[in-house]
């Protein structure tokens, strides 16, 4: 990992009328490393990442990439937000167009590229999520599983420096959640710079360089991923990760 600052919250500060959902969050993520951020339902983890990808415009305080200031809603956001690839828990693909369509249209509509440039990546892509020959498909005939591993690829095509992933398996069956999280971890092991939210305990495990634990819309704990999940060094953190933990109860 490099120690390079690529993508830094500053002060970050996101109201929603009277409520508070962050309340100064400091956040540095450097090139190259995985960071995940978790947290209970409501604390604040997807609109982190829609603020750093400027699709929520921060109340107090700034983020930025590589030094740059980005400004939701400013003259240099189209560009900004094409460095900083977002997948959702959505797949939001269109209907309509098939899987390959799906994979090339902003690329070759947004960033001007040649349709021939953009269906050679895409095919490379597809092969490496297993999904070439689904290529003249459309979404409906496609699992769930398949459509996440396609908006992950559709990410990719826009070839971002930074990519935000959140809650993407959290509408998936449990046998898709695997096909999905061995794409992910492909993209760590290559070196790219990655902010999740996940539910996936032993995923974040494995994939983290570090655990963010965040509630009331404030980092409550930071840690390399084995001491947090062997020994959180906050009662918040042990009460969350205690959720997670079953023990069968004994009858008398």
């Amino acid at each position: 990992m490099d120690e390079t600052i690529q993508l830094q919250a500053a002060g970050l500060k996101k109201k929603f009328g009277a409520e508070t959902v962050l309340n100064g969050i400091d956040l540095d993520v450097h090139k190259g490393e995985v960071v995940v951020v978790l947290g209970p339902s409501g604390c604040g983890k997807s609109t982190l990442l829609r603020c750093m990808n400027g699709l929520e415009a921060p109340t107090e305080g700034s983020i930025r990439l590589d030094g740059e200031t980005i400004t939701s809603g400013g003259r240099n956001i189209t560009k900004q937000r094409q460095r900083i690839g977002m997948v959702f828990q959505s797949y939001d693909l269109f209907p309509h167009k098939n899987i390959l369509d799906n994979i090339t249209l902003a690329p070759v509509k947004v960033q001007k590229r040649s349709k021939a440039e953009v269906e050679q990546q895409a095919e490379k892509l597809l092969k490496r999520v297993g999904l070439w020959e689904k290529r003249k498909a459309y979404p409906r005939e496609l699992s769930g599983g398949q459509k996440q591993r396609v908006a992950i690829v559709r990410a990719l095509c826009m070839n971002p420096e930074v990519m935000l992933f959140d809650e993407v398996t959290a509408a998936l069956d449990p046998e898709m959640v695997r096909e999905v999280l061995d794409v992910m971890l492909e993209l760590a092991q290559q070196g790219l710079t990655m902010v999740i939210v996940t539910h996936e305990m032993q995923f974040a495990r494995a994939i983290a360089d570090r655990i963010i634990f965040l509630d009331g819309g404030v980092i409550v704990e930071e840690a390399e991923p084995e001491q947090f999940f062997t020994n959180p060094q906050t009662q918040r953190a042990k009460d969350f990760l205690q959720t997670f933990t079953y023990e069968k109860r004994k009858t008398s």
